[in-house]
């Protein structure tokens, strides 16, 4: 199948945030906060234009075309990431086997999940916030992704 034009697309940086560019890897930093990720694909090009992140790819295939639409995303992400940060509160609901979470140290854990005895933990990376009230939970910080 042939492959015809260009995909672009454009994200433009607010005022007070910087957003550097080396090589593949893009730095989005406000607020005393800095998130960095490495976007690399051969065929997909980044360059900073003024106050504008222009991501583009020439004559690209279906999956390039996804991938310009992929990386805008990402940065548009890291940008609202460091500028007002991400919320997600959840409830914990169970029918028979009560459980309990908690934040110890640095994990989260869930104790009594289905009944089981073991509890399941997992890491808590990076500037992110867990608190558990009762059966709510909210997760806040300034990335949605696993950054280490």
């Amino acid at each position: 199948m042939a492959r015809l034009g260009v995909a672009e697309e454009r994200v433009k940086v607010p005022d007070g945030v910087q957003l550097e560019l080396r090589g593949d890897e893009v730095a989005v930093s406000a607020k005393g906060t800095t998130l960095r990720r490495v976007l690399r694909h051969p065929r997909v090009s980044m360059a900073l234009e003024g106050r504008e992140l222009r991501v583009r790819s020439e004559l690209p295939t279906r999956r390039e075309k996804a991938l310009v639409g992929t990386f805008a995303a990402h940065v548009r992400n890291m940008i609202q990431g460091v500028t007002t940060g991400f919320t997600y509160k959840m409830k914990i609901v169970y029918a028979h086997f009560p459980m309990k979470a908690s934040v110890k140290g640095s994990e989260f854990v869930i104790e009594n999940f289905l009944g089981e005895k073991a509890p399941r933990r997992t890491p808590i990376f990076g500037d992110t916030q867990v608190t558990v009230q009762g059966d709510q939970v909210v997760v806040t910080g300034p990335d949605v992704g696993w950054s280490r």
